[in-house]
């Protein structure tokens, strides 16, 4: 549902027929933004009467707005004392649109609780079926957060992993901590190329925009920030109808060095965040983050070898390279 609302995958030098059909991509391209315009407030308000799950995993999850400043919602197992000695590995969430509703994509980072992770994402709980929410309210909630915020995530969650007065001391593991983020969130999370701090990064429906897009606030970002990743990647895409497609695509081409990943399934731009715990995108992402932050070799299967589960499975193609 929510936009990079703008011009993606352009700047080809094309001549002839190409060039043809370059403009006809595109105009269709135009014409997908023109529809998630048009499209997603009313989805957003629909999306929020669902009630929350609570998530596959063996910890139901639970979410609730953190004592602030910052502003975060954290995602964990309602009961953390089923944890036993198990520590939670991060996951940083940067929300679609740059939203300030650490709710927008709460399916998706409830999903990812309920497997023993700590999930925060920036901002306030503005969505939901406890929520009244407008098109208005849809809009003003919108490019309201900035990169930073997701570095003031980790802090929170190494400060109150250290507060012996907090129900989350001793129970995060901060040396493993993934760095994730949907859309415009996705953006913000790709500037923290190079942060020693991160162990994996997950991009879903983004990716850097080309030269040929002018800047835009937190869209901004330039390709050369990809050099800088040290980390294993995946990017997962909404199928050739995500308006990211071109960009994400782009941005795995030209990662070379490290292991990386790019996952897409039919969903377009606006993914399966708001399908009961997360849908298939989801299940995908914990199976991610099993591997790289826990070692899962069973997990590592959905990926690796050419019979890996993803590769086997018809809703989803892969590419992969230095697995």
């Amino acid at each position: 549902m929510f936009l990079l609302l703008a011009g993606l995958g352009g700047g080809l030098a094309l001549g002839g027929s190409l060039r043809a059909r370059a403009q006809a991509g595109q105009d269709q391209e135009a014409a997908n933004i023109a529809k998630e315009v048009k499209e997603a407030p009313l989805r957003y308000m629909k999306n929020g009467e669902k009630p929350d799950s609570t998530g596959d995993g063996p910890y139901p999850a639970t979410k609730r707005q953190v004592d602030g400043p910052p502003d975060l919602v954290a995602y964990y197992p309602r009961d953390l004392a089923a944890l036993g000695d198990r520590k939670m590995p991060i996951y940083i969430f940067g929300n679609g649109a740059c939203s300030n509703d650490g709710a927008s994509s709460r399916q998706h980072l409830l999903e990812i609780a309920s497997y023993g992770y700590l999930a925060i994402a920036p901002g306030g709980i503005y969505s939901g079926p406890a929520v009244k929410m407008t098109p208005k309210s849809f809009s003003e909630h919108r490019d309201r957060t900035r990169a930073v915020q997701l570095g003031e995530a980790i802090n929170w969650a190494v400060a109150v992993n250290k507060n012996p007065e907090s129900p989350f001391h001793g129970r995060i593991d901060t040396a493993h901590i993934a760095m994730s983020g949907y859309s415009c969130g996705g953006i913000q999370a790709l500037k923290y190329a190079g942060d020693s701090r991160i162990t994996t990064f997950v991009i879903m429906n983004s990716g850097l925009l080309d030269k040929s897009t002018p800047e835009m606030g937190e869209m901004a970002g330039d390709k050369g920030l990809l050099d800088r990743i040290t980390v294993p990647i995946l990017y997962v895409l909404g199928g050739k109808q995500d308006i990211a497609y071109p960009n994400g695509t782009d941005d795995f081409k030209r990662i070379t060095k490290v292991p990386a990943a790019v996952i897409s399934t039919d969903v377009t731009h606006q993914g399966t965040y708001n399908e009961p715990n997360g849908g298939r995108a989801a299940r995908a992402v914990v199976a991610w983050l099993n591997w790289r932050l826990r070692g899962d070799q069973n997990a590592a299967k959905w990926f690796v070898g050419p019979k890996c589960r993803l590769c086997s499975d018809p809703a989803w193609t892969v590419e992969r390279r230095n697995f």
